[in-house]
């Protein structure tokens, strides 16, 4: 099911209107850690544009270079942002919660910090919601680790981590807010950006492992592919499926190879013309797969039947 690009534009516009906030804030308290956050912010926005860049690269048609089209575009890029993820958003937090205990300061007045935590929430809030619901009808009725797991389409999974680790990393800020200045005392403030920091580390982990193995190459399902098999061997002229190996090349586009066992007492006319037709068969009943290979072989007790 293809995807909606709706949860990616929410996010980026979510992230750009925090980011702004953010520099209001800065511009009018100061806070070197205002800015921090609005640079982290500008960051996510950075990667919801990396993620259309994605998409748009991967819908440029096969040519000459690469015949398999640019598929994988969408993964590559998926796999950036995971890094970012981790290199800016946690990094950045690591840093300040470490400055913040170094140097601790008591917060005179948070009004300021409530104003931007309130905003971001209420953004990063609407930017989730869209996410998951699209998410959600990405899935159907599979159970939701499952689902990302077996997603193919890295986009709505990481704006939807991204955002749930944004919602949580705002609760944490305004505990340290809130904790600090209540307590007056400044550890919390910085404890409260290490927590962060951790957390958008262990998103960026996950994220970055499951746009791996997209990138590395995954084959299609067991039940798709049972379901190819099963067509192939429905051909009057087939034996036997000997091998079929896969792999998606985007969420929408898959490739398979099929090693078949033809009838012995076929010609090679009559070989070309089942691939020809088995190969239009597997097309018009599985659109995803945009690459059909059909190789005849030799079951291996007819190889030693004929050795004898």
């Amino acid at each position: 099911m293809p995807a909606s690009k709706t949860p990616i534009y929410s996010a980026l516009a979510a992230n750009l209107a925090i980011a702004i906030t953010k520099f209001i804030a800065a511009s009018i308290t100061g806070s070197s850690a205002m800015v921090s956050e609005g640079i982290h912010s500008m960051v996510d926005t950075l990667n919801e544009v990396l993620l259309l860049l994605g998409i748009a690269r991967s819908q440029k048609p096969a040519d000459k270079k690469r015949p398999f089209g640019y598929g994988k575009e969408q993964y590559f890029w998926a796999f950036i942002v995971s890094i970012l993820i981790f290199g800016v958003g946690g990094g950045v937090s690591f840093y300040e919660g470490i400055t913040h205990l170094q140097h601790p300061e008591v917060i005179e007045n948070p009004l300021w910090n409530y104003i931007v935590l309130g905003v971001a929430f209420c953004f990063d809030g609407i930017s989730f919601i869209t996410a998951f619901k699209e998410f959600n009808r990405q899935r159907g009725e599979q159970p939701f680790w499952s689902a990302v797991k077996r997603s193919k389409d890295p986009s709505t999974f990481v704006v939807l981590f991204e955002d749930a680790s944004d919602l949580l990393g705002l609760i944490v800020a305004f505990l340290g807010v809130f904790l600090g200045h209540q307590l007056q005392n400044p550890y919390f403030d910085g404890a409260a950006s290490i927590i962060i920091g951790l957390l958008l580390t262990a998103v960026s982990i996950v994220l970055a492992r499951e746009s791996r193995s997209l990138l590395m190459g995954e084959s299609l399902e067991e039940s798709t592919l049972s379901q190819i098999i099963a067509l192939t061997e429905q051909d009057k002229t087939v034996d036997q499926v000997l091998n079929s190996p896969s792999m998606y090349l985007g969420p929408e586009e898959t490739i398979i190879m099929l090693v078949v066992a033809f009838q012995s007492t076929l010609s090679t006319t009559d070989i070309n013309l089942a691939i020809s037709r088995i190969r239009a068969t597997i097309q018009q009943q599985f659109p995803i797969v945009r690459h059909v290979f059909i190789e005849p072989g030799v079951a291996a007790s007819d190889a030693q039947a004929n050795g004898a």
